[in-house]
């Protein structure tokens, strides 16, 4: 009767409906109970959806860590070129589990194994070793690094790393203790600026102050007898939107249960199992990085007195961040570079390449994890890593545009996009918006009180803490720890559960979804609204008192001299770089009239494209090119990546006398200078019509090549910076 009474059976079906989705939502969370106890009861619990063979496990190591080195085995169907160069996939040990850069096919690994490239994964295992610190880490990290290499000796390049979060700094501290290791380093979402950011944004980065620094740090290993739960930084993490942590995600899964449990578990059974640290290893992190903010500051020293410092790396640094992380937002993903760099021509002089891509959107985890990310940013990088490690120093942004029918020279596209990389300079960094020189003092302050606190804490209740603590005791208190508790309570093992699971089943085979337009789910989506704003409400308004205490604080004068911050402080950067480049202006000098027909072309090519970046289909063009030649005069990538940065700093060195040196170093063969001037016509033609600019420069190329005779024949009148 009520069912089909008009008047009364929008309320009957909503609430039938209700119900259903009550009892299945329970389910799920059961689901969920059950996957985080399977999951705690293994011994290597990962989310990898690909299998795999363990090659390295660190526990084995001279230095044992919880680390292992494994390959991935391709799907079917899927062929590995064993002339691609490796990729290595590091997962971050953030608190949550192993396997996040694998968890979907449309992935970091999906991408790598569908271009062709053999695939590593280095993971960890849920319980870290005896004593174990991150430099032990990054030590292992790069003998796993040499393995691979030595795998494929016969590859177009060294390994390429790609490191999620916390293991992307961790990769970038192994490339610049291992600079020989490595090809391009691939760090997704990763912070490194650990200060930076613009008012009214990104609160987490005024959290560490707002504690007291790392003294809190030091009190949580110890309760752990040792021994930090990652189940912290899990809580840590959530609670920067309680919005989404105390209802969105739940309700999603509640009003579209039908739908999105199966995402929902994947999910939760990678980020609802945390990992331990050793007490020193978080130590370490904190302290060094996320409040002392030391590592771009080149203040971190190795056991062996090395210091790590982020110039020594010299293989080229991709970054890929987004406006829409508030994890890692981009400027924390970027200035590192402002922190070690006053213009671009000191990148140039150091010989780095870096590129930079902004997502405009993604969150966090989607930087990693979104199959639409993967499908697009992360497959652009992967077919285009050739073109990426063969640039010359500076820096660039990696832009992709839609490739389509009309697109000219499509054939030179191997996705869906294009992929430039535009020259930028340091003033697009700061655009972004950086710290002033205020806060960057306000947070000095607060890392120098850290310290103190952190003295105290040591000096006066550490002592105390570790008398009454067990290893029973830590064990417990970090089962009592209301994630774990939550995941349990809706578990199996709960005998009040047990219901659950056959009303979901009879559901299933009956179920009664409500119509769209019922007004009851009207309602209920307007109250689930409602409570989402509150709480949006809420973090903003935290967030401000939050950000207000901190520069209050901090930017006090007087707090400021209690820590003793009043000296000056001189930069010795400008004469680093100033010597690497006196040194290497000589070495340039020497080679400015050496070399034959391919120095000679790729310096011609170089100077034509001046200033325009890279388009991937000029790359393919020349790639193509270079893969016509006869076998005997085919050169290795390797080798055409140091012949293409060699020529073009020589030309950044003296442009006029490198184009003018031209004529000297090529060979008096008119055919073959024929044929390498409709080489560099049809590379710089390959991502359509040349701009004026370029087609002057390439005439003027022209009648130096034309010259048969560089003894008699006079060289043009004009110079090449004239014709620029």
């Amino acid at each position: 009767m009520l069912q089909s009474n008009p008047f009364t059976a929008p309320i009957f079906n909503y609430f039938q409906d209700a119900f259903e989705r009550s009892v299945l939502f329970l389910d799920v969370l059961r689901c969920r109970g059950n996957d985080y106890l399977e999951q705690s009861n293994r011994s290597a619990p990962h989310v990898l959806t690909f299998d795999l063979e363990l090659l390295i496990d660190g526990r084995t190591l001279p230095k044992a860590v919880n680390y292992v080195l494994v390959r991935i085995v391709p799907p079917a169907g899927v062929t590995i070129d064993s002339k691609r160069r490796p990729f290595i996939i590091f997962d971050p040990r953030a608190g949550h589990g192993p396997g996040i850069g694998g968890m979907k096919h449309d992935s970091e690994i999906g991408v790598a194994l569908k271009a062709g490239h053999p695939c590593y994964f280095v993971g960890f295992l849920p319980d870290p070793e005896p004593g174990q610190t991150i430099e032990d880490v990054c030590r292992a990290e790069a003998h796993f690094v040499r393995v691979v290499a030595e795998r494929h000796e016969q590859a177009d390049g060294k390994p390429v790393l790609i490191g999620n979060c916390q293991a992307g700094w961790q990769i970038m501290m192994m490339a610049s203790m291992a600079p020989d290791l490595p090809g391009p380093i691939l760090i997704a979402g990763t912070p490194l600026s650990y200060w930076a950011g613009v008012r009214g944004k990104y609160p987490m980065r005024y959290l560490g102050g707002l504690l007291g620094g790392t003294w809190l740090t030091w009190l949580m290993g110890d309760l752990g007898n040792g021994v930090f739960d990652g189940a912290w930084l899990v809580s840590n993490f959530e609670s920067n939107n309680p919005a989404n942590t105390f209802w969105k995600k739940g309700y999603n899964v509640y009003a579209n249960v039908d739908t999105e449990a199966k995402r929902f578990l994947d999910f939760e059974k990678w980020w609802g199992n945390p990992v331990l640290l050793n007490a020193e290893e978080i130590q370490f992190i904190v302290d060094e990085l996320f409040v002392g903010n030391r590592l771009t500051a080149g203040k971190i020293v190795a056991s062996s007195g090395e210091r790590v410092d982020l110039r020594k790396i010299k293989s080229p640094i991709i970054v890929f961040c987004s406006f829409g992380d508030d994890i890692t937002p981009p400027q924390e993903a970027l200035d590192w570079i402002l922190d070690l760099y006053d213009e671009v021509d000191d990148i140039i002089a150091n010989g780095q390449t870096i590129i930079y891509s902004l997502h405009q959107s993604i969150g966090h985890l989607g930087i990693f994890v979104s199959g639409k990310v993967a499908k697009k940013e992360h497959e652009e990088f992967a077919f285009n890593i050739n073109m990426i490690d063969a640039m010359a120093p500076g820096l660039y942004e990696l832009v992709l545009t839609d490739a389509d029918a009309s697109t000219p020279r499509a054939d030179l596209v191997e996705g869906k996009y294009i992929a430039k990389l535009k020259p930028r300079t340091l003033d697009d960094i700061r655009a972004l918006g950086h710290n002033d020189a205020e806060d960057q003092r306000r947070f000095e302050t607060s890392a120098r009180l850290s310290d103190v606190n952190q003295g105290l804490y040591r000096a006066c209740v550490q002592p105390i803490v570790k008398a009454v603590t067990t290893q029973a005791s830590a064990e417990l208190q970090r089962e009592m720890h209301p994630n774990r508790i939550a995941f349990r309570a809706f578990s199996d093992r709960n005998p009040i559960m047990a219901p659950v699971a056959p009303m979901a089943e009879k559901i299933k085979a009956n179920r009664h979804p409500v119509n769209e337009d019922n007004p009851f789910l009207a309602a209920e989506r307007m109250a689930s609204s409602w409570i989402v704003n509150s709480l949006e409400i809420f973090a903003n308004t935290r967030d401000a008192m939050m950000e207000a205490t901190f520069l209050n604080l901090y930017g006090s004068p007087f707090l400021q001299a209690a820590v003793g911050l009043n000296a000056e402080h001189t930069d010795t950067r400008r004469v680093r770089h100033d010597s690497a480049r006196a040194e290497t202006r000589a070495e340039l000098e020497a080679d400015m009239e050496r070399g034959g027909f391919l120095e000679a072309s790729l310096r011609a090519l170089i100077y034509v494209l001046r200033g325009g970046g890279a388009d991937e289909r000029q790359f393919n063009a020349l790639e193509a090119l270079r893969n016509s030649a006869p076998e005997s005069e085919r050169v290795s990538l390797s080798r055409l990546k140091e012949i293409l940065r060699r020529q073009a700093a020589i030309l950044r060195l003296d442009e006029s006398e490198a184009v003018a040196s031209i004529s000297k170093i090529l060979p008096d063969d008119p055919s073959r200078r024929a044929r390498a001037l409709t080489s560099i016509r049809e590379v710089i033609s390959a991502s359509g019509e040349p701009d004026p600019g370029e087609e002057k420069r390439f005439q003027y190329i022209s009648r130096l090549f034309e010259v048969t005779d560089s003894k008699k024949q006079a060289l043009p009148t004009r110079s090449a910076q004239q014709v620029a």
